[in-house]
């Protein structure tokens, strides 16, 4: 029973701290990109929402995601999906897309905006920090009162 208390909070750390990777990686690659990245001209192939949620008693959150394609300057089509794009575009539309030469797959056709990427960054590190703070604080509390308790809860 003891070990439930510590083995949860603590596969919960490693989950939350692989997310917090994920996501300054994301940010850094973003960045990357939109500092050295080649430009192209794409056009939006299609356009799609994809829901996350169960309803209900709990929230819906919906993402808009385009696809584009592009010619490198080396002459690879590209095509690529791309999620919380704005919704001013539409089928159809050129943009102007940003990718990396050795990872053309992975370009953005979000326009350069390094505040908003570093608040979303630095919210998402926050969250991730508190939650992992809980679960520290958990594991802390779990641990006195088993010490005090010799093993057994009360």
């Amino acid at each position: 029973m003891e070990l439930f208390f510590y083995a949860v909070p603590v596969i919960m750390i490693g989950f939350m701290a692989y997310a917090a990777y994920l996501l300054v990686r994301r940010a850094r690659r973003i960045s990357r990109t939109w500092q050295h990245g080649l430009t192209a001209e794409a056009r939006c192939l299609r356009s799609y929402t994809t829901t996350s949620g169960g309803g209900g008693d709990t929230s819906v959150h919906t993402t808009l995601h385009h696809v584009y394609e592009f010619t490198t300057r080396e002459g690879r089509t590209v095509r690529f999906d791309e999620g919380n794009g704005p919704s001013t575009i539409v089928e159809g539309d050129f943009v102007t897309v940003r990718y990396l030469p050795e990872y053309p797959e992975r370009a953005t056709a979000l326009p350069p905006s390094r505040t908003k990427l570093a608040l979303g960054t630095g919210c998402g590190l926050a969250f991730l920090g508190v939650a992992i703070s809980f679960c520290v604080v958990f594991i802390t509390v779990a641990h006195m009162m088993f010490t005090e308790s010799d093993g057994l809860l009360p």
